[in-house]
């Protein structure tokens, strides 16, 4: 079954393209040791003061540079068929927490670091099944300002939802995985996470609705230096 969604295989890596909610079902979690995931969690619309539902900022500005609307994000997220996986860290979890489990070790990524507040979140917050502390990563990511090995000159990101590379292998460094270790996103997006696994040794799935962002994935991943 999972065969008719493989859009691309590597050793260690494999891309499915397709609704996760088809695909999901067919990924054994006993076989996955981290979910490290970015899911639509509702941003793409808002309500208005008349309790109208209307497209989000974020969403108009994905359409008018391309990226179309990220699918299932006009629609509150529903966390619940993950919750099966051993270990996890899921992004945006502040929009559903009341759909989680209790967790003391919630992971903050800090995408101001000094620069002047404006009308985005100063901050993301990332839900982890973690026992401990709360951890903090500092980044700069704001725009066209954006600290890391990618995307420093090239103009607007590759996806509406792009987290760096480095925030990804911090995050995925706290879990103390072995080597050879299998990630599954199954949001996938622009791959931040196959990227990632793929620098640090570890085995990847990936899932994604859309074949063109399937198409960066694969780009990013035969990259010897990233862009």
């Amino acid at each position: 079954m999972l065969g008719k969604y493989l859009y691309y295989e590597e050793p260690g890596i494999q891309i499915y393209c397709g609704d996760c909610r088809e695909i999901l079902p067919l990924i054994d979690p006993a076989t996955v040791d981290l979910v490290l995931t970015d899911p639509p969690y509702g941003m793409g619309a808002v309500f208005d003061r008349k309790g109208i539902r209307r497209p989000s900022l974020e969403s108009k500005t994905a359409t008018s540079r391309g990226w179309g609307s990220i699918v299932g994000d006009d629609e509150p997220f529903d966390p619940s068929s993950l919750l099966f996986f051993r270990r996890l860290a899921l992004f945006g979890a502040n929009h559903y927490a009341d759909r989680l489990p209790r967790s003391s070790k919630w992971l903050v990524w800090d995408k101001r670091c000094g620069t002047p507040p404006d009308n985005n979140s100063d901050a993301e917050l990332i839900w982890t099944n973690l026992e401990g502390a709360v951890r903090i990563h500092r980044q700069k990511w704001r725009g066209l300002i954006r600290e890391g090995e990618e995307n420093l000159s090239r103009g607007w990101k590759l996806h509406p939802a792009q987290k760096p590379i480095a925030l990804i292998k911090w995050i995925i460094g706290l879990f103390d995985l072995k080597p050879g270790s299998l990630i599954f996103d199954p949001y996938m997006g622009s791959g931040m996470t196959l990227r990632a696994a793929k620098d640090m040794g570890y085995r990847a799935i990936g899932i994604e609705i859309k074949e063109k962002f399937c198409k960066v994935t694969v780009d990013r991943l035969r990259q010897e230096v990233l862009l």
